[in-house]
């Protein structure tokens, strides 16, 4: 938030989401926060949610009207998301987002990347993950974040947008749902993911690419340009909750086979 009375203006995209629904409710007291979707929900966003879909160019520029900030969550949200579904809303629709703010005057683009970018170091077991590393994506997902990502770098380069990629681990109020030790490592909690997004949408750095998991101590996933540039401190381990217990492989225990079914 800015150090004046005036509240940022925040698009939200994707609001209906896990993460979406999370970030309305915890930045809407601190932001001037515009909602977007494709269908409400909850019952307040029956009101407040602006509906667009993100390969209809008009649509997504109707957005931007005196937006500063975007806080791009949208898009087909799944590693096994066939190609029709990657390319309308992951590559098609955040070109739209990228020109649209570019075209209205947007300063900040932050971009929910993934782990999936570089999921094939996970498959193969080669870790650790370092953001400089070279893209190397599991999936047709995958592939879509990291066109993002470039197409992102070339937009700032281009035009001067300010654009910070986020590469989200595994979301989820409980990691213990799941028995993957992978899964659990890159765990990113709620009160994390809000931190990041803030840390986004605030820091001074114009562009840069992040890991964004919590303080997870068999993490493969570097976390030293988050916490420098963007100030990013992680405060949750999933190993502290209540019932967990941690296997400690040396290397770190292998991904299963199927990697990324099912992640």
């Amino acid at each position: 938030m800015t150090s004046d009375t005036r509240r940022t203006r925040v698009l939200l995209t994707g609001a209906t989401g896990g993460i979406g629904l999370l970030l309305e409710e915890r930045l809407g007291a601190d932001y001037d926060l515009v909602t977007h979707g494709r269908h409400p929900a909850t019952e307040e966003q029956e009101e407040t949610l602006h509906i667009a879909d993100l390969d209809d160019y008009d649509e997504v520029l109707g957005l931007m009207d005196g937006v500063e900030v975007v806080v791009h969550m949208a898009g087909a949200a799944s590693p096994e998301s066939g190609w029709d579904a990657v390319l309308a809303a992951n590559i098609v629709g955040l070109r739209n987002v990228l020109e649209a703010a570019r075209e209205a005057g947007v300063r900040r683009v932050v971009f929910a990347s993934s782990n999936h970018a570089m999921g094939m170091y996970d498959r193969l077991g080669e870790w650790p993950v370092y953001p400089h590393h070279l893209p190397r994506p599991d999936s047709l997902y995958g592939v879509s974040k990291v066109f993002g990502e470039t197409l992102g770098r070339f937009y700032h380069d281009e035009h001067g947008l300010e654009f910070i990629a986020l590469r989200i681990g595994w979301y989820t109020d409980d990691p213990l749902d799941a028995d993957e030790d992978v899964l659990r490592a890159m765990w990113l909690s709620p009160d994390d993911t809000e931190h990041v997004v803030r840390r986004a949408i605030e820091a001074e750095v114009p562009y840069g690419v992040y890991y964004a998991v919590s303080d997870n101590p068999n993490r493969r996933w570097d976390l030293t340009n988050t916490m420098l540039e963007l100030g990013y401190r992680p405060k949750d381990d999933w190993t502290t909750l209540p019932g967990a217990r941690e296997d400690v492989v040396e290397g770190g225990k292998q991904a299963p086979d199927s990697w990324p079914a099912g992640s």
